[in-house]
């Protein structure tokens, strides 16, 4: 077979990938490198990473490929990228790189942000968004570096998210996919393009229209390898460089969740429930939705910021038994998790958490703070562990009446991906305390397949997204509700989890003033 395969590249927060899929979205080979370290932090709440590291993890990657001769880079036909959402690099006027690139963890925050003028103020004090825009502007990292490195910010040319840097360094062009622009940008999510000249966003944020790349829909070509980056991913030089999207986007369209009444959860570093609809629709006022991996559509996000990050914090605070059993029987200590909380009762025993462990815009708010509360005697750390994916569970399923409520109608079916979709018990889990099916797709790796389908659609192998979604993605395992344990979710759901924020949000309020934090 020649020149039938596409190869997807999937950089992640924690490792890189690369992928070869064929038409039917047959995954044929992987090869993966986990990074050292996720980010280095300099100093408290920075996160920030050396933008070579993915790309030697790419390259490593894809020789790994040609070495295992499981394919043959001769059958490539093209090049397809997906990323982490909203990681930013520095680069100058010759393309250099001038300082680490900042990636989305990172917390620190503009002390004074650029003067919106009175006009703007007034506006947004009126529409009650001023608390909202002055978060975004503290935020936004072109804020950070015009007032606190302002020397690198002078020799900023370009000002790219993760996703184009690497685009140009693949096909030597300063370009990248609309599908990825999330982030603190100057970006009109409504017209999935830059923002016009008399936008706010171009006062609100210290960045100029030409630092910033071309953007092109998703599936369009983004440009062709250079000799230099062909050498290095073992490619045959000017093979076509397809637009894919952000990670989760990809993540979406690679589980199938293309219908307007599936939802889609993702079980990764942040948890996320997202639909796709063929309309602008903001879930939460003045919350953008973010654009889908296909051209002409949004995902309706909502976010738990640290989601399944927590599971990372329970293994390393709570799990050294697991640890060295996992160590000499040789698997992932994962793997041993549900068997810590298989008899552990739906609900807990009542232990009941609420995910909140990173501040958020709306809800939670700034304020924000994670909570646990009914705890007794009976409890053990199986309890705490398995409250902890029923409080996240609990969190997507408020985020799916907020959903609901602006479509207007009822979501039916749940299609759930990531990391965490491989626990059984958490994805029955999510059945019951939805009170509907949640199906895994049959391959962990929605994301490069996204990326692929978008290829595909771009190479012209199916005719549009929905039929190349529907050649390429199958479900794996169903996992339907049970009725007793649904019952008990419920009345937790709406007796306890639903009622937690509003009843501690002043208490987060007091914390947050007597000890600054967060701050």
């Amino acid at each position: 077979m020649s020149l039938r395969t596409i190869l997807s590249l999937d950089v992640g927060t924690q490792s890189a990938r690369a992928l070869v899929f064929d038409a039917d979205g047959n995954l044929l080979a992987k090869a993966q490198e986990v990074f050292a370290t996720t980010y280095e932090s300099p100093h408290p709440g920075w996160a920030e990473q050396d933008p070579e590291v993915y790309w030697r993890a790419i390259t490593n990657c894809c020789q790994q490929l040609w070495r295992d001769a499981a394919v043959s880079a001769r059958d490539i036909a093209a090049v397809t990228l997906t990323t982490q959402r909203s990681t930013v690099v520095c680069v100058d006027a010759e393309g250099q790189v001038l300082r680490p690139a900042i990636v989305w963890l990172d917390q620190r925050r503009a002390e004074r942000p650029p003067d919106l003028g009175l006009a703007w103020r007034s506006a947004f004090r009126l529409a009650g968004a001023h608390t909202l825009i002055s978060q975004v502007q503290r935020e936004a990292e072109a804020n950070w570096l015009a007032e606190q490195q302002p020397e690198t910010w002078r020799r900023t040319a370009r000002f790219l998210l993760l996703s184009g840097w690497l685009s140009w360094r693949l096909c030597g062009a300063y370009v990248d996919s609309a599908g990825a622009q999330v982030g603190y940008l100057p970006f009109d999510y409504r017209r999935l393009a830059w923002a016009g000249p008399r936008d706010f966003k171009w006062r609100a944020l210290a960045v100029r229209r030409e630092q910033l790349p071309e953007l092109v829909a998703p599936s369009q070509t983004l440009g062709r390898l250079t000799p230099v980056a062909a050498d290095s991913l073992g490619l045959a030089s000017g093979l076509p460089l397809i637009a894919a999207a952000a990670d989760k986007a990809c993540e979406v369209l690679g589980s199938g969740a293309v219908e307007a009444d599936v939802a889609q959860l993702s079980f990764g570093t942040t948890a996320t429930i997202n639909t796709t609809q063929p309309r602008y629709l903001e879930v939460q006022r003045l919350v953008p939705a973010y654009p889908a991996a296909q051209p002409q559509a949004w995902n309706t996000e909502i976010q738990i910021y640290r989601g399944f990050w927590m599971v990372s914090w329970f293994r390393r605070e709570f799990a050294m038994h697991e640890e060295r059993l996992a160590r000499e029987r040789g698997v992932a200590v994962e793997t041993l998790f549900d068997e810590l909380i298989r008899a552990v009762p739906p609900g807990s025993m009542g232990l009941t958490l609420q995910p909140y462990w990173s501040p958020g815009v709306r809800i939670p708010g700034p304020e924000a703070k994670g909570a646990i509360i009914g705890f007794g005697d009976v409890h053990t750390r199986a309890h705490l562990y398995r409250a902890i994916l029923e409080g996240l569970v609990y969190g997507l399923r408020g985020g799916c009446e907020q959903i609901e409520r602006k479509l207007r109608h009822p979501i039916r079916l749940l299609r759930v991906a990531g990391g965490g979709s491989q626990s059984d018990v958490a994805m029955q889990i999510t059945a019951d305390v939805f009170k509907r099916p949640a199906e895994r797709p049959s391959i962990y790796e929605t994301s490069g397949l996204g990326a692929a389908i978008n290829a595909a659609v771009g190479l012209g192998w199916h005719a549009d997204h929905a039929s190349a979604v529907q050649a390429m993605t199958r479900v794996g395992r169903r996992f339907e509700p049970e009725p007793a344990a649904a019952k008990i979710y419920d009345e937790l759901y709406r007796e306890v989890y639903s009622r937690m924020y509003g009843r501690l949000q002043p208490l987060y309020r007091s914390i947050r003033r007597i000890t600054g934090y967060p701050a």
